[in-house]
């Protein structure tokens, strides 16, 4: 059972403002899930952004979240960049607001946080790796490119199944000024609000 602030949160997120030519981008996405359900295939999923700091991980996260509440089994989710960063704080406590259970556990410049979306399930492991890192799956997954300039710059991704473009704009823009939550809290929940359609729409045998 999701924790009840995630729930909660999932049940307003408004998929009917979705555009048509979103619903069209995110059909890709859709159709590779719903092969691996109909072929009983693990499902992975790689969500790739130039520094995997921001909008890969709540990706990520939400995509994982989204396959749990919707009983999508055998999805696993990851994410990772053309180069390793930060997870940035800001898109930590976008998550949080949500009622995502987030715990720093580690303290170097790259630092680990456990986040949690339920008692009774593993917690998601964050932290900046790039998209090739051994944490990452080596094959058979879908690569979902969620910024344009990784999208760009990285015309092949060795291993990767399928290629789904599913670019938002980053909130970085926003660092540092009186619009940083808002605008982070905005991203996290068009990035929960794509994913819930995308997971909705599945069928399971």
């Amino acid at each position: 059972m999701l924790y009840p602030q995630i729930a909660s949160q999932i049940k307003v997120l408004d998929t009917s403002l979705i555009s048509k030519e979103r619903k069209i981008i995110l059909q890709a996405l859709i159709d590779f899930i719903q092969n691996k359900v109909d072929t009983k295939a693990l499902i992975n999923l790689n969500f790739i952004c130039t520094h995997n700091s921001r909008r890969s991980h709540l990706s990520q996260v939400w995509a994982q979240t989204m396959a749990y509440h919707y009983n999508v089994i055998n999805v696993f989710c990851y994410s990772g960049g053309t180069e390793a960063t930060a997870l940035f704080p800001a898109a930590a406590e976008a998550l949080k607001n949500s009622g995502f259970k987030i715990k720093r556990h580690t303290n170097e410049i790259n630092p680990v946080y456990v986040i949690k979306y339920s008692e009774k399930t593993h917690p998601i492991i964050g932290f900046s790796k790039t998209f090739d890192a051994d944490f990452n799956p080596s094959s058979e997954f879908a690569a979902v490119m969620t910024c344009s300039s990784a999208d760009k710059g990285c015309p092949f991704i060795p291993g990767a199944e399928k290629r789904i473009p599913l670019t938002f704009e980053d909130p970085k823009a926003f660092d540092n000024t009186s619009q940083q939550a808002e605008k982070y809290n905005e991203r996290s929940l068009q990035i929960a609000t794509e994913l819930k359609y995308v997971f909705s729409n599945i069928s399971n045998p």
